[in-house]
């Protein structure tokens, strides 16, 4: 399988007062034409982060210290922002989270769309209009509303209109950070129903964040999870569903309920990820990892192999197995997909 988009080793800092602050910690994915690719976590785990690094729309104080991103057979991180503007949005674009701040409030769609057409050299008013009314309409939003304010627009609606700009220029790859976030559950199955149908459509590749999993349970191919920066599980969706190899994925699909089987008590994870100014020495889930052993606390994980996934846990280290007494409970056949 071809490779559109790679990232090797990707590290991004915030620059504080006391020093710089790593928010992404030497992250590597690859993303095939067409696939689906779902990242995971908490709210300030890195993930919308690392999709700004990606398509280099870092603002200070964040910087990029270390690692790749080639997209198309190209570094992006050594490109000027010049040398970018060709690429962004005609091959790669990025939904943004709120699609009320992302939209211009004081101009109508008709005019936002032109904008970014005519950044990319289409001049023909006729052209413009008649691509306008073609992605609105593969959004499901009627044509009329090419005339409107996006505070005409409901939440649902805006955050289609947002994903109809980026898809002007039918780009190979589509990023989209939290896109559902402020969208009621009936409204985001909705939107994922309608994302996945125009992948299927028009074949590009999905860079999905979210901190909610059951949101990419049935519609992503493979799935990320990330906490403190760093990646922690990553894998197919439905291996790191049926057998999470990870605690903390296990907790992520523990704090979700699921429709068939018996009735459980939700749990949720106690505490709350570590300051990134403050890491703990050894694996950076020890403080509220329900099976850590002391190990844990001094000794940082690499990622491990398990059956195809990857891992950051010392219990699938060989010369730890003698702690790995607990099971982690499967969903294998359970669907936890609560919208």
């Amino acid at each position: 399988m071809s490779t559109l988009l790679e990232v090797t080793d990707l590290s991004v800092a915030y620059d504080t007062p006391n020093g710089p602050v790593t928010a992404v910690d030497h992250v590597n994915l690859a993303v095939a034409p067409g696939e689906f690719l779902g990242i995971v976590g908490e709210s300030g785990c890195g993930k919308s982060t690392l999709l700004f690094a990606i398509a280099q729309l870092l603002r200070a104080p964040a910087r990029t210290t270390g690692g790749s991103v080639v997209f198309r057979g190209q570094d992006m991180v050594t490109m000027s922002a010049r040398a970018l503007a060709p690429t962004r949005w005609r091959n790669l674009s990025v939904v943004m989270q709120s699609a009320m701040n992302a939209l211009n409030p004081v101009a109508r769609l008709s005019a936002q769309f032109a904008d970014t057409m005519q950044a990319h050299g289409v001049r023909d008013k006729a052209a413009i209009r008649e691509r306008s009314e073609q992605v609105l309409e593969l959004v499901g939003i009627d044509r009329a509303h090419l005339a409107s304010y996006p505070h005409q627009l409901s939440g649902g609606m805006r955050q289609r209109a947002m994903i109809a700009m980026a898809l002007l220029f039918t780009p190979e790859l589509v990023i989209m950070d939290e896109p559902t976030s402020a969208l009621d559950v009936v409204a985001q199955r909705s939107l994922m129903l309608q994302i996945k149908e125009l992948q299927q459509q028009l074949g590009f590749a999905v860079l999905f964040v979210t901190h909610d999993m059951s949101l990419v349970s049935h519609f992503s191919d493979r799935l990320m999870v990330m906490y403190a920066g760093e990646v922690v599980e990553f894998g197919s969706t439905r291996q790191v569903f049926d057998h999470p190899a990870h605690p903390y994925s296990q907790g992520l699909l523990d704090a979700f309920p699921s429709i068939r089987g018996e009735r459980k008590a939700l749990v949720g994870i106690p505490g709350t990820p570590p300051s990134l100014s403050a890491l703990p020495p050894g694996c950076r889930f020890e403080p509220r990892c329900p099976v850590s052993f002391a190990e844990c606390a001094t000794t940082r994980p690499p990622l491990y192999d398990v059956d195809g996934v990857l891992s950051r846990c010392l219990l699938h280290d060989p010369a730890y197995s003698s702690h790995a007494t607990t099971p982690t409970t499967s969903r294998e056949g359970d669907d936890v997909d609560r919208t």
